[in-house]
């Protein structure tokens, strides 16, 4: 009976020892997944500010550069100042108060750059082939949704009208604006200018840039591609906005 006893109370302290340790592991486990949510949540702090004074770097160099661009363009053209002014009115309105929001509309978005090609217009021939269309779904609920980032059309267009001959009839620009199942598209092309293109200025709002700027925003929800057709050049920008909604919604 005696061994009985002391096989039981064995086998007791045995059990209460595991069940010691087990608590005392799960609480080490425990805590060590707080700290590992604390140390995440404070790395996600760090990248969003890192991320935001990046995006405010890219921006500040953009909205000037941008209006500087356009005010030659109107300059250089006088007969045409009254129409000019009142595009650039349009325009000015989104650079002052739309690009102070993180976000804006796809419409919105939209609507400034056709007011952009309005005003780079009068650089050009009149025999130069400009096409400009639009794909347009607008009972996309996101269509009026605050998720693309404002001037993201800016780059692609302003470097057709860079790099095209503008003054040669058999050049072109085509630009095509698409909103479709939640995506917006832009594709530009343009033929190659047989001319050397004039030194780009420094500190431009450039490709890479663009590219940097919507790796931060859109992550993998975006296509940037860039490339050359014969003597065409071709760029297409493509964001998957229904993706990026989702992930911010995920995000709250």
């Amino acid at each position: 009976m005696g061994d009985v006893q002391l096989l039981t109370y064995i086998l007791g302290a045995t059990v209460l020892g595991l069940a010691v340790l087990t608590a005392y592991l799960w609480r080490r486990a425990n805590h060590a997944e707080r700290r590992r949510k604390e140390i995440l949540a404070q790395f996600a702090v760090l990248e969003g500010k890192v991320n935001g004074l990046q995006l405010e770097t890219l921006e500040s160099k953009l909205n000037p550069h941008l209006l500087r661009n356009i005010l030659n363009s109107i300059q250089s053209h006088a007969y045409q100042t009254y129409f000019s002014l009142h595009k650039l009115s349009n325009v000015l309105d989104y650079l002052l108060y739309e690009t102070r929001n993180r976000y804006v509309t796809p419409k919105e978005e939209i609507e400034f750059a056709l007011n952009l090609i309005e005003i780079n217009k009068i650089k050009v021939s009149p025999l130069f082939e400009l096409k400009v269309k639009t794909k347009i779904d607008e009972t996309d609920p996101l269509y009026t949704q605050r998720l693309l980032a404002p001037l993201i059309s800016v780059d692609l267009i302003e470097n057709a009208f860079k790099h095209a001959d503008l003054q040669r009839a058999d050049s072109f620009i085509s630009i095509v604006f698409e909103w479709k199942n939640s995506a917006f598209s832009l594709t530009v092309s343009n033929k190659i200018s047989s001319k050397p293109s004039m030194a780009q200025e420094k500190g431009g709002f450039g490709s890479e840039t663009l590219a940097h700027r919507l790796r931060i925003l859109y992550h993998d929800h975006f296509t940037l591609d860039r490339f050359v057709e014969n003597d065409t050049y071709i760029a297409h920008l493509k964001i998957d906005l229904l993706e990026h909604h989702a992930k911010m919604l995920a995000a709250r």
